[in-house]
């Protein structure tokens, strides 16, 4: 790929235009905004004038709802010898491009499953999809040398591809995404009035929660309005197990031993199924989920702190395979929580010990 023309300068757009350019493609830029065009331009993804020829892949970044409209204008101007969108729904699209009579041979539906809190340009990064699942759902009709080139891009990108089918991407989505995104706003909604004493008191559990809450309602509806169906089936059992746990949460009010033990067994159920749920989560690199033992790590909030903690892990010659900051309330310090192999643990908190650090026991 030497050329690729790249639709909507949002984080998608031009995280995926600083990745192109930053690898020697030539890429233009444009958007229905043309300052959001300049500004990405500006940040070194490429260039905010039209090319003169068409060129190797034309990449659509633009709102699901907007997504057909805009691949069928940019086909029909022969822009480019291969086509795709990175629209975070996949069957709607494809269906309104055959609506319209379109030949999608040279087309491809993808979506980069990676993203940030914030929107727009300024929030862009070439690394943006480096190590995470790009999909990809090409159909019979789908050229080959088309499948080749998206194949491309992902590479270049450092995402790793994923091959699905359109529908079952969008069912796919709408539970580890979509449906996911609406809780957290919905346990978020219930701080907007709450007493600025129970706020206070916020720890890790709640900012891990409604982290995701803090994400642009504008770009959530276009996302939400394109795959609804599969989110409010899924929202729809969310509910039922809601009912079920408040019945449970109900009977251990009871004065009766029979109904408390009755609730009881019921929350129980309910937390040994997240368990569950939450051990399929693919784990470090998409293997396998890991059991790590944490290391916690006082540290106060001056510079240079985490570089040092790191450094003294290495010197250690124990490799962190994850970690989190648990911030102190009104103080200004916190617990550096390392996560290591369970037969590293020992070793890496007496070395760190050695070296002045205090350990949370």
């Amino acid at each position: 790929m030497r050329t690729a023309l790249v639709i909507g300068t949002g984080l998608i757009g031009t995280s995926a235009a600083l990745a192109l350019a930053s690898r020697g493609v030539t890429v233009h830029l444009a958007d229905h905004d043309t300052a959001q065009a300049r500004t990405a331009a500006a940040l070194g993804a490429g260039t905010d004038e039209p090319p003169q020829a068409p060129v190797d892949l034309c990449v659509v970044a633009v709102p699901p709802a907007h997504v057909a409209a805009t691949l069928a204008d940019a086909m029909r101007r022969a822009t480019a010898r291969a086509y795709l969108d990175v629209a975070s729904v996949k069957g709607g699209p494809r269906r309104e491009l055959e609506a319209l009579g379109l030949d999608l041979t040279a087309y491809i539906g993808t979506h980069p499953m990676s993203g940030r809190e914030r929107s727009g340009p300024l929030a862009a990064t070439a690394d943006l999809f480096e190590g995470r699942p790009w999909v990809l759902t090409p159909t019979r009709d789908t050229d080959t040398e088309v499948l080749n080139v998206a194949l491309e891009l992902v590479a270049l990108c450092r995402a790793v591809p994923v091959v699905m089918d359109a529908d079952a991407h969008d069912r796919a989505v709408a539970l580890v995404s979509h449906m996911p995104h609406l809780v957290s706003s919905m346990v978020a909604a219930r701080l907007e009035n709450a007493e600025e004493s129970a706020v206070r008191l916020c720890g890790q559990g709640i900012r891990d929660v409604t982290r995701i809450a803090a994400s642009e309602p504008g770009m959530w509806i276009d996302i939400l309005s394109a795959n609804p169906g599969p989110v409010a089936d899924l929202l729809a059992a969310v509910s039922e197990d809601l009912d079920e746990t408040v019945r449970a949460l109900r009977s251990l009010q009871s004065s009766d031993d029979a109904k408390r033990r009755e609730g009881a067994g019921g929350v129980e159920t309910m937390l040994r199924r997240g368990n569950a749920g939450q051990s399929r989560v693919p784990g470090k690199h998409g293997a396998a989920p890991a059991a790590y033992e944490i290391v916690a790590v006082l540290i106060s909030d001056q510079p240079g702190e985490l570089a040092r903690i790191f450094a003294d892990a290495g010197a250690a010659g124990v490799n962190v395979e994850d970690v989190r900051i648990e911030h102190a309330t009104g103080q200004q310090a916190g617990f550096v929580q390392l996560m290591v192999q369970p037969a590293a643990a020992a070793k890496l908190a007496a070395s760190l010990r050695e070296r002045g650090w205090a350990m949370r026991q």
